[in-house]
């Protein structure tokens, strides 16, 4: 191999932005890392190159461990976006620069720079200065002078990202006839899928600062495993079918399948997540007309010219049972939305328009395991943490969840005594339970783990006051959402929702009513608008409109929903509805986070954590 990293982590003010990425990569291979921006792909790179530091794992180039060596001595080529040339040098000046560092003879310099001109398709132009010449002109001579000194590896970040999409398409074509002439291992990132389809051997795709797959990319497109790639990989039709032993149902509607899809531990039944991309999509003006398992009858929303071909946007009525992922909907709709392309003969075949009505098949399918909910439970053997213990365990069964039980604060001995107890307390019927112990304090304890890998939901004792400031640490240590149980109680059948028109309040509906779902508890959806707004009747109007959406999305959901608007005081008011309605759950949105990452709780929600003896759940907005 000519590449191999193993368990490579990068922190920066101790957040992982690269965590625990192990990869080979063959001799002459063309690689490619995907993936968004902020996703460390840019930072894995960097670490490859010596240019930062690992903080963990190792890198090994042709059998070499070059982890702590510097750049100079791992014989690796870089391309960077910005081309960083020498304004002040001429292109041949510039592609002689690293040789010249090495003290390589001028006629060997000479012989090497003129190969390299001719390669990459300048010759002649060796005493322009950069700025005689073109964007595409500047990145094949940064290309040329990182192949200069003969690398055993060429490393490209994004090289083509500034470049318009003409030239792009030509020095992609250019980028890999070098690149197979040389036989040069090289890693390639870039955001850009169609870039990575067309130059990659193998492809990984990046998210969050881990590698979430690694495959050929026809592979990765048509047979992903994860929601996320399934969703970056082009565009995706996604929604939440049943799966059995030889095929899927998404609603009334039974499609065969060739693939076995592995279950997510012991949960039945067996949701799954069925894939089909555009291309997929058949339409018909009559169901007999269609030669493929039918969606049903939908209206064209949206439609668009691509050349060679054309994108429908369509809308479905609400499929029973079905809830659509990918494209999303709008909050508080039913319908289901799906990507269609057409080449130019079909659409000669059966025209489309804005309004129309047409009937929707698809004709392949691919189908993911659903992931269902993860949580971490925290637990010190303490009264308080055995009440989250065994409510977050109560909930987790009804949602076929997988439980992490991570055991904090106690002695060896001490803390695998409690666990074990634990798992007898927590039973069977789970989708999954892990148990793993620490010696650390909890804040600790919870960061750790969660950077190991990332939950939905943490679930700990709390109590109040002294425990706010707690809350905000773990919140600030991942994505997750977090309920806090201050005493044991049964599982809720009645859940207050407290939300504010905008996209967080969604956010906090979406996953409350994800949750509430599964134990069979009803909801109440609460907006309090201040005194000064009492009298507004657009303001009032407003909460009006966003509860109703609110209503129907929990609907949806399965979810018997009611609305209700307190006017005063947020915390008296909030604090006035619990106690008066009986409520044994209440949900609160997290404030957002600050730009340290900070997410502060000393404002309603910390003053409604110190006077409510009620379990609750703090979501975090995906905003």
């Amino acid at each position: 191999m000519s590449i191999i990293l193993e368990q490579l982590t990068k922190r920066y003010d101790g957040h992982p932005v690269v965590y625990n990425v192990s990869l080979e990569i063959a001799d002459g291979e063309f690689f490619v890392l995907l993936g968004s921006s902020g996703s460390g792909k840019s930072t894995v790179l960097n670490m490859i190159a010596g240019l930062a530091e690992v903080d963990r794992g190792h890198i090994l180039l042709h059998g070499r461990d070059v982890t702590y060596l510097p750049p100079q001595e791992r014989r690796v080529g870089f391309v960077f976006q910005n081309y960083a040339l020498f304004q002040h040098m001429s292109v041949a000046d510039n592609i002689e620069f690293g040789m010249r560092i090495r003290k390589t003879p001028a006629a060997e310099r000479r012989r090497r720079r003129d190969e390299l001109l001719e390669l990459v398709g300048l010759a002649g132009l060796g005493s322009r200065m950069p700025h005689q010449i073109s964007g595409g002109q500047q990145q094949r001579v940064a290309l040329a002078r990182a192949l200069a000194h003969q690398p055993e590896v060429l490393l490209l970040d994004e090289p083509l990202g500034a470049l318009d999409a003409k030239i792009r398409v030509e020095l992609r074509r250019n980028l890999r006839l070098i690149q197979k002439e040389l036989g040069i291992t090289t890693i390639l990132v870039t955001h850009d899928q169609e870039e990575a389809f067309e130059l990659a051997d193998r492809l990984g795709v990046m998210s969050f600062g881990r590698l979430l797959e690694v495959g050929q990319p026809e592979e990765l497109y048509r047979h992903p495993q994860t929601e996320f790639v399934a969703a970056f990989l082009g565009t995706a039709n996604l929604l939440v079918g049943q799966g059995s032993a030889d095929g899927v149902k998404v609603g009334p509607v039974y499609f065969p399948l060739r693939q076995e899809v592995k279950p997510v531990g012991d949960a039945q039944p067996q949701r799954v997540q069925v894939l089909f991309r555009p291309e997929d999509v058949a339409l018909a003006s009559s169901p007999e007309a269609l030669d493929c398992p039918q969606l049903g009858r939908g209206e064209v929303e949206e439609s668009a010219f691509g050349g060679s071909f054309e994108r429908l946007r369509l809308r479905l009525p609400p499929i029973p049972g079905v809830r659509p992922i990918s494209p999303p909907v709008s909050f508080g709709s039913g319908s289901v939305l799906v990507e269609a392309s057409r080449s130019q003969d079909q659409v000669s075949r059966l025209p489309l328009r804005p309004g129309d009505s047409v009937w929707v098949g698809v004709r392949r399918i691919h189908a993911l395991a659903h992931p269902g909910l993860s949580f971490l439970i925290v637990t010190d053997g303490s009264p308080l943490s055995n009440g989250a213990l065994m409510l977050g365990g109560q909930i987790a069964r009804l949602a076929h969840a997988r439980i992490t039980l991570l055991g904090y604060g106690q002695k060896p001995e001490t803390m695998g005594r409690h666990l074990r107890e634990a798992r007898e307390q927590l039973g069977s019927g789970l989708a999954a339970l892990e148990t793993r112990a620490t010696p650390d304090l909890l804040a600790e304890a919870v960061a750790k783990e969660v950077e190991r890998r990332p939950y939905d939901l943490v679930v700990l004792g709390f109590q109040r006051q002294e425990s706010v400031e707690l809350a905000e640490q773990i919140l600030q240590s991942g994505e997750h959402h977090l309920l806090l149980v201050s005493q044991p109680q049964p599982t809720p059948t009645r859940a207050l929702i407290c939300v504010t028109s905008g996209e967080p309040g969604k956010d906090d509906v979406l996953f409350a009513g994800r949750l509430v779902r599964h134990v069979g508890a009803e909801a109440t959806l609460l907006s309090v608008l201040p005194q000064e707004e009492d009298g507004q009747p657009l303001a009032r109007s407003r909460a009006e409109r966003f509860l109703a959406s609110g209503v129907r999305t929990l609907e949806l959901l399965g979810v018997p929903a009611h609305t209700t608007i307190r006017t005063g005081p947020v915390r008296d008011e909030i604090t006035s509805e619990v106690t008066t309605g009986g409520y044994d759950l209440l949900v609160m949105g997290a404030p957002l986070p600050q730009r340290d990452g900070r997410v502060p709780l000393n404002g309603i929600v910390g003053q409604i954590l110190n006077v409510i003896n009620r379990p609750v759940l703090i979501v975090r907005s995906g905003v």
